[in-house]
């Protein structure tokens, strides 16, 4: 859905649902907004915690936070005296993780790369 009308797949789009969908993938181009929703996909975490899992600043975290919310795709849960945040829906990751396969596709060896997989060398194309 993007400016509150479906948007079937082939379909043709209009200029307002294209600047729409396009501010998706534009906001997520600081590699923090990246790592912090890639972090948030197999669990919720309260801000503090995402902070030392990403490895930044609480307050920076919060920043990026606040964009991906006011964008729909994380939400946050009060509790006391904490906010927990978690992806909005299973669909905010896939765009993510379509893209670090596809980044591994072309280039072996310059994606994520997790524990159940060794790590590929990379030789020279000569």
């Amino acid at each position: 859905m993007a400016g509150g009308h479906t948007v079937l797949a082939g379909a043709r789009l209009d200029d307002a649902t294209a600047s729409s969908i396009a501010a998706t993938p534009q906001a997520l181009t600081p590699p923090s907004r990246l790592l912090t929703l890639t972090t948030l996909r197999p669990s919720p975490y309260p801000v503090g915690e995402l902070a030392a899992t990403v490895g930044m600043e609480q307050s920076g975290v919060s920043h990026q936070l606040r964009a991906l919310r006011m964008l729909g795709l994380v939400t946050g849960r009060r509790g006391g005296r904490r906010t927990v945040y978690s992806l909005y829906d299973v669909h905010v990751a896939q765009p993510p993780d379509q893209t670090v396969h596809h980044v591994e596709h072309l280039c072996p060896g310059l994606g994520l790369r997790d524990s159940h997989r060794p790590a590929r060398s990379r030789r020279p194309r000569w």
